[in-house]
């Protein structure tokens, strides 16, 4: 086994343990946090204008009462310190004065608790500084036999610093454990490769990890000096509108700009993700297409120094500011200029103009690609998300994406198409509408359920047929909202075969955003960012709702998820599933001998040595993912990484698996190559995993089915392009 794979596979088998570490990086903030001033006017403004929009948008209406402020308290203690590594038991009990009295200080806009929960954390985070950097001050002891549980949700709250202090310790010990044995690991692959390659001892290799263990934490606590108060209040606000469903949240003004961004797949800037690093903001990524990118002036490392704008003379310094700050200074609308002072890579200073430009997030974007088995030929469209610009939909959408890319795999001879909605979470209601218009002459595609128990039909009016040949649709766990209704509705009418998970995520309701200022008039306390509430439900043609039960796959295939909790199911406060009844529509008239080809696909997996070793890699996995318990000792922890090593072996030949399957790019796209290295990097590399991929095999021999079983459909296809 490469170390690459022992890698991933630790990665995977250690859920707990790598959040533990990982958590190290997120859960922590600064002793000179920022207080930012706080605005008590625009908190109390803030919580008025949410409950004002919840008791009139909310599809669900939850009465204020103990039990209501019971959860919400939990659920916000749990979000300030998921961990148990800030918060004494002594601050709980404090905290628990408030338990039963949110509902009542929701109603008199009164936050004792938010301002009591936000000071104290902040001093306990000071304190926390002196915990982290003692324990890593000097090496740590791993012949000592002790364990660490990571199972925090059960766990209970420090009685005493002391106790406190020691859970610091054992959680930075763990963190500094997993890098010393992987280093170990690493420098014993090496000299099997090379018995003169250079070595450190134990010790050397411990302080290194150690101190990379504190630099993580140095990192992260410069992150959470970043935050402002009204981050923390945004928390606060959240855990109170998890009450009514899970999809129901606030978005300070920053992530409302962001949510909007990944919803159009685009934004106005440099066409670059930064990141800070310390005081320093870097340059992670070029995104293809962009101006930095056209510009081949920026480059991956580089350091932003200072900003310019085209109508001043000074330039800004952001070294050591808020990378949110940074970012609004630097983007900007299409057409401007920006004057960048850059650190190269080298140590080079120089000054970049930079015309600003919208740049697409092409990853958000449709792809296709097509391939041949024999003599046929089949298309295939990954669909990400269901995009659309919510100020302009007639502007670039998922909808008129994948019927180009139809367009374009008919050009070439295409006889059946794969529609790919794996780990697609949804996105525009009306891009779902237009695209299954896509596959039926017209009809309703979906049912919008209202709070008052009134129903629309959501139809496609449009009697043209894009494409009427062999459907394939793939969904795994993951596919949610706006996957489950095209999934869905593709079943109902029985117009293709569903391929996946047992079934699709669940989630069956609907959200709109608002602008929050839209109700406040003649207010100077800012802007109070947006709402995402959830106003109706989604109901199938058939009349059943997706919620919980989200869509069951014709053909069940089992992979990596099957057997952990995942799903709209699994999560707090889900609306119930429920039916309506059913809209009048008329199944696909053109017969694609569907019982068949799904007997025939259940029959070819029941013997596929693929799939059942996915499957008992699956029950696997659930079984590592729920050891909460890890030793502190660098022979126990080395027997225990070894045990798991010696029992995923038999599980190594999955990635090793060939399809011989060939994908292509379609002739526009490698036009563009040409002149975009980068984006046949990216063809090349979704093409490999793809050939890889036993899902998309049995994709390919369901359209085969569906082909020999309908000769007549096959051959007018074929005349007809």
């Amino acid at each position: 086994m490469t170390q690459e794979r022992k890698k991933t596979l630790h990665m995977i088998f250690r859920k707990s343990l790598l959040a533990t570490a990982a958590g190290l990086l997120i859960a922590t903030a600064s002793c000179s946090f920022t207080s930012n001033d706080p605005n008590p006017d625009k908190d109390k403004l803030l919580v008025d204008v949410i409950s004002y929009v919840l008791d009139r948008m909310h599809f669900n209406k939850v009465e204020l009462n103990d039990q209501f402020s019971e959860a919400v308290f939990d659920r916000y203690i749990d979000n300030l310190d998921p961990r148990r590594r800030f918060f004494l038991q002594s601050d709980i009990e404090e905290f628990r004065q408030y338990r039963t009295q949110l509902d009542d200080q929701l109603k008199a806009k009164d936050i004792s608790l938010f301002d009591l929960t936000y000071n104290r954390l902040m001093q306990r985070m000071d304190e926390s500084e002196a915990y982290y950097k003692a324990a890593t001050d000097t090496p740590f002891d791993f012949t000592v036999q002790e364990d660490i549980n990571t199972d925090y949700e059960n766990t209970e709250f420090a009685a005493t610093p002391q106790e406190l202090q020691n859970r610091w310790r054992q959680q930075l010990k763990l963190s500094t454990l997993v890098g010393l044995y992987d280093s170990l690991e690493d420098q014993r692959l090496a000299l099997e490769n090379d018995p003169n390659a250079e070595t450190k001892t134990e010790a050397e290799l411990e302080e290194k990890s150690r101190e990379s263990t504190r630099e993580a934490l140095a990192e992260s606590y410069d992150f959470y000096d970043d935050m402002r108060r009204e981050d923390w209040f945004s928390m606060f606000m959240n855990s109170i509108l998890a009450q009514y469903d899970p999809h129901t949240s606030y978005f300070a003004p920053e992530n409302k700009e962001r949510f909007d961004q990944q919803m159009s797949g685009k934004l106005e800037g440099i066409g670059a993700r930064l990141q800070k690093k310390m005081d320093n903001i870097k340059i992670m990524e070029i995104i293809s297409g962009g101006p930095a990118w056209q510009s081949e002036e920026l480059e991956v490392g580089d350091e932003i120094t200072a900003v310019r704008q085209e109508d001043e003379e000074e330039a800004v310094s952001i070294v050591g500011m808020r990378l949110g700050d940074a970012v609004s200074l630097i983007k900007g609308p299409k057409g401007t200029k920006v004057n960048l002072t850059v650190k190269k890579v080298d140590g080079r200073k120089e000054i970049y103009t930079i015309t600003r430009d919208v740049v697409e997030l092409e990853e958000t974007y449709v792809k296709s690609s097509m391939l041949d088995k024999g003599d046929a030929k089949y298309g295939v469209i990954n669909l990400p998300k269901f995009y659309v610009d919510l100020s302009d939909y007639s502007s670039r959408n998922a909808a008129t994406d994948v019927e180009q890319e139809i367009k374009r795999l008919k050009a070439e001879g295409m006889e059946g198409l794969i529609i790919d909605l794996r780990n697609n979470g949804g996105g525009s209601l009306r891009t779902v509408v237009d695209i299954m218009g896509l596959f039926i002459d017209k009809g309703p595609v979906v049912q919008v359920g209202m709070s008052n128990g009134k129903r629309e039909v959501l139809e496609d009016e449009d009697k043209k047929i894009v494409w009427d040949g062999p459907l394939v649709i793939l969904v795994n766990e993951l596919s949610a909202s706006a996957s489950e209704i095209l999934a869905a509705a593709v079943q109902d009418y029985e117009r293709g075969v569903i391929i996946g998970s047992e079934q699709t995520f669940g989630k069956g309701t609907v959200q709109n955003v608002w602008d929050l200022n839209r109700w406040v008039r003649n207010s100077d306390v800012g802007d109070l960012g947006g709402i995402k509430v959830t106003t109706q439900k989604f109901y199938r043609v058939d009349g059943n709702s997706t919620q919980l039960e989200g869509v069951k796959s014709d053909v069940v295939v089992p992979d990596r998820y099957s057997y952990i909790t995942i799903g709209e199911r699994d999560e707090e406060n889900p609306l119930p599933y429920d039916r309506i009844e059913s809209a009048k529509y008329r199944k696909w008239d053109r017969s694609i001998n569907l019982k068949q080809t799904i007997a025939a696909s259940k029959a070819r997996l029941a013997q596929n040595d693929q799939f059942k070793l996915i499957d008992e890699n699956a029950k696997w996995l659930k079984n590592r993912s729920e050891d909460d318990v890890y030793p502190l000792s660098l022979a126990a922890y080395g027997a225990k990484m070894k045990q798991i090593d010696e029992e995923s072996e038999r599980y190594s030949k999955l990635s090793d698996y060939e399809t011989n399957l060939d994908y292509k790019s379609l002739p526009y796209e490698v036009a563009l190559m040409d002149q975009d290295s980068t984006l046949r990097k990216k063809r090349e590399r979704w093409h490999k995993s793809l050939s890889k991929d036993p899902y998309m095999e049995e994709a390919v021999n369901v359209l085969g089915d569906i082909q020999t079983g309908n000769i007549t459909l096959g051959s007018a296809i074929r005349k007809k392009d």
